[in-house]
């Protein structure tokens, strides 16, 4: 098997209009990311539930990413659904604690007022920006500063609100 076949395909920018291709496309991004991405990756959804987050090529390439100086940021508003769905991901969660920071956020939070606002994110600084906007809806920009710049500082708001959540153990009495 050539090394060609197991890189991550680099998604094609732009918008895509199909529950399979907004699929296909945030599988892209993540992997993307994950491969190349920098120091930091930032996600934000509502609950990751519909996001391959149990994909072991994509959960491979986060544990390549994980080193200790890297931070992926995650916010959501109830992390309920990703624990059910993705076992995988919070058992690698519980491994990789040292590089994630977890917030929970008000829905309010993340409406923009003078513009539609994305129901998820993915961002990797200096990389890309990828918004879902609906479940059959999706933009993916690559190294766009402008967009990114957006990105960020949207994000970071809605970060700074957020409650520290989905900690990696639960301790019980």
């Amino acid at each position: 098997m050539s090394l060609e076949s197991t890189a991550p395909q680099e998604p094609q920018a732009g918008i895509v209009e199909s529950a399979e291709e907004v699929r296909k496309m945030l599988r892209q991004a993540l992997l993307l990311a994950a491969e190349q991405g920098g120091r930091e990756l930032c996600w934000l959804d509502a609950d990751f539930a519909t996001w391959p987050l149990s994909d072991p090529a994509l959960l491979e390439a986060l544990s390549r990413w994980a080193l200790p100086h890297r931070r992926l940021h995650l916010l959501a508003t109830d992390y309920e659904p990703l624990r059910r769905v993705h076992p995988r991901f919070v058992q690698w969660r519980q491994f990789h604690d040292h590089v994630i920071t977890a917030g929970a956020y008000d829905p309010a939070d993340a409406l923009e007022r003078s513009q539609p606002s994305p129901q998820g994110v993915v961002l990797a600084p200096g990389l890309l920006v990828m918004k879902l906007w609906t479940p059959v809806r999706a933009s993916l920009s690559l190294r766009d500063a402008r967009e990114e710049a957006m990105a960020r500082e949207w994000f970071d708001a809605i970060e700074q609100r957020s409650a520290t959540s989905f900690a990696s153990s639960t301790l019980g009495l």
